[in-house]
């Protein structure tokens, strides 16, 4: 059993629905990743007794009664860790305390928002349209070097003070929360890659489809959409010597 510490540096956030058989493993690997830590679990429209092997094992288990989605369950814990780190994972997916270890160093040592590298399969002819729309994104807020890099993609970590400049209630939008804190002037930079494409179960998929696909592109599309009214339409870049009240 664990103990989750009064003061925590880190806090590991973990949203889970129905993760029964990958839960324990995953609570494991993520309350090692530094003596003080605080490991929240967000049991998101959870039937399968997740919520019950979490507070077991010891825990902090946020029971949500239907389910919001990842990202929100995301958002929901974030509000309630109270380490100087917060560090993101799925409850699906076993990721090794190695892994997680890179992403709050960079923030213990000044990043404020630290991603997973991981940019999905991208030598193909037709590229998947999520790559393309983390890609765009990255691109129209003027940080292009951080390629497909993406808070969309787990693990990631932030600083509590990144957290509170982009507002917990915009973390239930990860590319929007992206923007938010690219446009506060916060440190976002690719630290470490995990290639969570090999583990991710892919539930739901069937013939290439993707069920996510049209929510995380419209998550993107948001994401756009405040950026340009927070910096105009051409996203705070000069006109150059255009006259567009000209007409020819």
């Amino acid at each position: 059993m664990i103990r989750n510490a009064e003061n925590p540096k880190v806090s590991v956030i973990i949203p889970a629905m129905n993760e029964r058989k990958t839960i324990a493993a995953v609570i494991h690997q993520a309350y090692q990743v530094h003596p003080e830590t605080e490991v929240i679990v967000v049991a998101n429209g959870s039937t399968d007794g997740t919520a019950e092997i979490a507070q077991r094992i010891g825990a902090k288990v946020i029971c949500l009664p239907h389910a919001l989605g990842q990202d929100v369950g995301r958002s929901v814990g974030a509000g309630e860790a109270k380490g100087e780190i917060l560090l993101f994972t799925d409850a699906d997916i076993v990721i090794k305390t190695r892994d997680f270890m890179p992403l709050t160093k960079a923030v213990e040592n000044g990043v404020d928002v630290a991603l997973n590298k991981y940019l999905g399969p991208i030598g193909k002819t037709h590229v998947h349209s999520v790559v393309l729309a983390k890609h765009a994104l990255n691109i129209l807020v003027s940080n292009p070097g951080l390629k497909g890099a993406s808070l969309t993609t787990i693990p990631h970590a932030m600083s509590r003070r990144a957290r509170d400049q982009i507002g917990t209630d915009n973390l239930a939008v990860p590319p929007k929360a992206q923007a938010i804190a690219i446009y506060k002037g916060l440190n976002v930079r690719g630290v470490h890659e995990v290639d969570v494409g090999k583990t991710n179960p892919r539930r739901g998929r069937t013939k290439g489809n993707d069920p996510l696909e049209g929510l995380i592109v419209g998550d993107h599309l948001e994401a756009i959409d405040w950026f340009i009214s927070k910096s105009g339409v051409r996203g705070n870049r000069s006109d150059l010597t255009r006259n567009r009240e000209s007409v020819w």
